[in-house]
């Protein structure tokens, strides 16, 4: 079973705490997501592999580390998740994007890929799945379903917010993916809602409330 990890850093829970306020605007919301997104990408990374290299400084050789070869890709499900993407560039900024589009057959409710373009050499890289919200766990699984058809294997999600009933969806289809969150809160309403989540992200994002 995969692990989640809830970063309790203050900087993060104090930025959250903005993030959800309904009366916090469209600028302020976007900026916000844009930092809590590359705090949270100091956290998803720590456990990456380094290795020792020799540097020399203005002064004196230096025994230094850094990270061992590795090759991130970063994949934003379309719309909400492109909200995190430039933060998370930030610190890595070396990393290849990749998008996923997802939609749900109002039919049959499943998720159906309408887009999907991700780094030919995806199954060589670690990948972050950004999403903010992780509700009812479709979009997600789906998505990871569609990095695994084309061939990626070592994926980690990110999500600022979670549901109980979304982490559970993820770790019963993807249990080799650990989930890496803000927060987890207390679960979906009527509407699939997360409660007291912070609203739709995407319509908070880019002001299409």
């Amino acid at each position: 079973m995969s692990e989640v990890f809830v970063f309790d850093h203050p900087l993060i829970q104090h930025k959250l705490s903005i993030i959800r306020d309904k009366n916090t605007g469209c600028k302020e919301f976007r900026e916000l997501v844009d930092e809590t997104s590359m705090l949270m990408a100091y956290e998803v990374t720590k456990d990456m592999l380094t290795e020792p290299i020799e540097i020399e400084t203005p002064v004196a050789k230096a025994n230094c580390y850094r990270m061992s070869g590795s090759k991130i890709a970063i994949i934003p499900i379309l719309r909400a998740g492109l909200g995190m993407v430039d933060g998370m560039l930030r610190l890595i900024p070396n990393a290849k994007v990749g998008h996923i589009g997802v939609y749900r057959d109002p039919e049959t409710l499943k998720p159906v890929e309408y887009y999907c373009k991700l780094p030919q050499d995806i199954e060589e890289r670690d990948i972050i799945l950004l999403d903010p919200m992780l509700a009812t766990g479709g979009s997600a699984v789906a998505a990871i379903n569609f990095i695994k058809a084309r061939g990626g294997r070592n994926i980690r999600l990110m999500n600022l917010i979670a549901a109980p009933e979304g982490i559970k969806a993820v770790q019963a289809a993807h249990p080799d993916v650990n989930i890496y969150v803000a927060a987890q809160d207390a679960c979906l309403n009527e509407h699939g809602y997360i409660v007291p989540g912070l609203g739709d992200a995407g319509d908070r994002l880019f002001g299409t409330k």
